[in-house]
This record gives C-alpha cells, sequence and structure tokens, in this order.
C-alpha cells in the first residue's frame, strides 16, 4: 500500500537484480518510487535467477534496468547523467567469505575500485544520499556477543571482510571531504526466497529435499543471526528516508541461532529428516554473530518482525513453487 505522505524518489539499487536488490527493489516500487537497478549478472552463480528477478521487475513502468559492472566509470556517468537519482543504495559487490579467500584482488578490485567509482560518479553528478551494503563479517572472529557499532573491528577475517570494512571507510572519507550523506548498513546473514544457492539456507534446504547429505563444517555449535530479508528490506527503505551525514548501523535480528539448531529447524519446514557429513573449520568462518540494533531502533525505527520459523516456512514454499 502506498504511503500517500511519501515523496516519490528516484533511487538507483546497485546489484538490484540479485537476491536483496531484486526485493528491495520491488518494496520501492511499491511505494511508488522510481527504480533504476544496475546489475553486471555475474559473479558465482547461474544468471538465469538474476534474470527471472528483473523480468519480474521489469514489469513496472517505473522500472529501469541497466546491464553493466560498477568498475565502468563511462557507463556510471552516463547512468548518473541521463537522469540522476536521488539516492543510491549500494549493494553490487563481490559476496562470500570462502571464495574471496582464493580470489582477493578481484574481491578488491569490485567491493573496493567499484565503490569508489560510485561515490565519484555521485560527486560528479552531485547525488549526495548513498546507503552502502556493509556486513556483519567487519566484526572477525569474536566470540563476545552482541555486536556493537562502537566495537574495534581492526582485525576483518577474511578478504572479503576487509573490503566491506573499507568500503565503510571510504564512505566516511567522502562524507568528511564532499559532504555526502552515507549510512553505512551491517547486515547479519540474510535469507529468503531468491537467495544464492550458495548461501547456506538455500543449499540445505535444497540438499534436504532432493534427500541429499549435509556437509557442515564444525561441530554444529557455531551460531548465526539469521535476518529474514524483508527486515533487511525495511531497514534500507529508512536508511534512504532519513539520510545521515555519517552513520554504521547493524540490520540483524539479534537472535543467534547454532548450526544444529538451525539444520533441525529445517528439516521441520522441509518435512524431511537430515543426514549429516561433517567437515573441519573453514578459514575465515567466525565461529558467532549477533546484532546489537539498539542504534536501528532509535535512528531507523528499525524492528525486525519474522521469526525463523516463519522464514524457514517461506523459503521451503519457495523453493517449493521454483523445484529446485
Amino acid at each position: 500500500m502506498t504511503d500517500p505522505t511519501h515523496r516519490p524518489l528516484h533511487v538507483l539499487v546497485t546489484g538490484g537484480a540479485g537476491f536483496i536488490g531484486s526485493h528491495l527493489s520491488a518494496a520501492l516500487l511499491r511505494r511508488g518510487d522510481q527504480v533504476t537497478a544496475l546489475d553486471a549478472f555475474a559473479f558465482g552463480y547461474d544468471s538465469r535467477l538474476k534474470e527471472a528477478n528483473a523480468a519480474r521487475l521489469l514489469e513496472h513502468d517505473r522500472f529501469s534496468l541497466v546491464r553493466g559492472d560498477i568498475r565502468d566509470r563511462a557507463l556510471l556517468a552516463k547512468v548518473f547523467g541521463d537522469d540522476p537519482p536521488d539516492a543510491v543504495v549500494h549493494l553490487a559487490a563481490r559476496a562470500g567469505v570462502r571464495a574471496s579467500l582464493a580470489e582477493p584482488g578481484e574481491y578488491a578490485d569490485v567491493n573496493i575500485n567499484g565503490t569508489i567509482n560510485i561515490l565519484e560518479a555521485m560527486r560528479a553528478a552531485g547525488v549526495d544520499r548513498l546507503v552502502f551494503a556493509s556486513s556483519s563479517s567487519v566484526y572477525g572472529a569474536r566470540t563476545d556477543p552482541p555486536f556493537r557499532e562502537s566495537d574495534d573491528v581492526s582485525v576483518p577475517a577474511s578478504p572479503y571482510a576487509a573490503t566491506k570494512r573499507a568500503g565503510e571507510l571510504l564512505c566516511a572519507t567522502w562524507s568528511h571531504l564532499y559532504g555526502m550523506k552515507t549510512t553505512c548498513l551491517r547486515f547479519f546473514t540474510v535469507y529468503g526466497p531468491r537467495q544464492r544457492p550458495d548461501m547456506a539456507i538455500c543449499k540445505f534446504a535444497t540438499a534436504l529435499r532432493h534427500g541429499h547429505a549435509l556437509t557442515l563444517f564444525g561441530d554444529g555449535r557455531s551460531s548465526r543471526d539469521y535476518t529474514f530479508v524483508d527486515d533487511i528490506v525495511q531497514g534500507i527503505i529508512a536508511a534512504v528516508d532519513r539520510p545521515m551525514a555519517h552513520a554504521i548501523i547493524n540490520l540483524g535480528n539479534h537472535a543467534p541461532v547454532e548450526l544444529g539448531a538451525l539444520v533441525a529447524a529445517l528439516g521441520r519446514a522441509v518435512g524431511a529428516e537430515p543426514v549429516i557429513e561433517r567437515l573441519p573449520d573453514q578459514p575465515g568462518d567466525v565461529p558467532t554473530t549477533c546484532a546489537d540494533i539498539t542504534r536501528a531502533r532509535v535512528l531507523l525505527d528499525y524492528h525486525p518482525t519474522v521469526s525463523l520459523e516463519d522464514g524457514l516456512a517461506r523459503v521451503a514454499a519457495w523453493l517449493g513453487a521454483t523445484d529446485r
């Protein structure tokens, strides 16, 4: 339902055909905004999944799609020059902790140089409102939750995490130098329909549906603060609507779940008994994540509402509908 008091915005969503980006774009369109999605349709999984996301969005007359890479400065100059957005949500990135250990240079090129290109394109076009997608991985291999935005984040545990911390620092610098309003949101283990197939919940649920064993790293006691994508989208939109000089804000669920408990809950949602194969812990993985969301509540009126059981049921229903 459209808010009659909302003044429609033009929002550029980088990575707009991806998992979070497609959910965000749809939510912005529902409230009456104009959305331009920039997406390279690349990096690590079947591009047909993104094509399906884009096809749904292209049914809206206020949605436009630009195919291209955030490392392409000439393309960015055109995107910002033709019809400059009011705000940018920068989601495009090489994602994934383990893959970043194998390709650190690629991660740095996309996540750091690409972010600089976005900031410079905004500056050239006079666009000053940015929401940057950071990650809970910046907190490193901590064992003392909950994680607060004021905590020391000087030792990221993977190249991916290091690039996300670098992105936060770049946002702070452009805010300091040029007066940009940059809000950095640290996402905590986002899941939901249309999730990347390499992510744990989607991968495990697919295996369960087909009667395959689940490969788990470690003893099952690692924990994550799983956050449903609709709750993350709520927080992103609030950050778009409430620009700040520079801020770092956790978006999580403040309810960490151990891996063993997650697998059991997934088994119930899918209706299958998990068969588990265990392997040693992987380099770059962290033992736990848990968001202190006090700042998000105060600054963004952020209140996650989707329980793990409800969220997993929605994932299972989506997988059933797509027969994956």
